[in-house]
């Protein structure tokens, strides 16, 4: 009899939990993981390399990085002539891009309020995400220019570099 009610037990155990298991998958029809899809090494030196020569068209040296999805940076390049300095901006506006989704141009109002105090965000002009297909890749960030709006417009054409490639994954 004890064998019974142990065999019963167990058997309303395990339909309680896949009653349980499958009302929980029912109620989200979420994923259980997701995917992320990121630049390859050579895709994201190609969209440094594309800001570097961008700027250097305008007769500008500059720092310049790239950043996975998780603003993690994945290339980081600076010309010849440009000042240390412009790898820490760089980075910070690569990371802000990233992690507002947003060029940072969008951001400079946020600046002036509690944002703008916190360690490792640039609320400056100079960073963009790489996007294409409607996937976001990572951002670029990019400092030494005379302004912001300069350091944009070189990330967008490192951005634009490898927008066509990603297109079609």
């Amino acid at each position: 009899m004890k064998m019974v009610k142990d065999h019963l037990r167990r058997t309303a155990l395990a339909v309680g939990l896949t009653m349980c298991a499958g009302g929980a998958m029912a109620a989200s029809d979420q994923p259980l993981t997701v995917s992320v899809d990121r630049l390859s090494m050579e895709m994201a030196l190609k969209a440094a390399q594309a800001t570097v020569e961008a700027c250097r068209e305008e007769g500008i040296q500059v720092g310049v990085t790239v950043v996975d999805r998780g603003g993690n940076p994945q290339v980081v390049l600076r010309d010849v002539l440009a000042p240390d300095l412009t790898l820490s901006i760089s980075k910070m506006k690569a990371y802000t891009a990233m992690s507002f989704n947003t060029a940072t141009s969008t951001l400079e109002d946020r600046g002036q309020g509690a944002l703008g105090n916190v360690p490792g965000l640039m609320m400056g002009a100079g960073g963009v995400t790489i996007e294409a297909g409607g996937k976001t890749y990572g951002a670029i960030g990019v400092s030494g220019a005379p302004s912001g709006e300069t350091d944009e417009m070189c990330a967008r054409k490192g951005a634009e570099a490898v927008a066509m490639d990603l297109e079609f994954l």
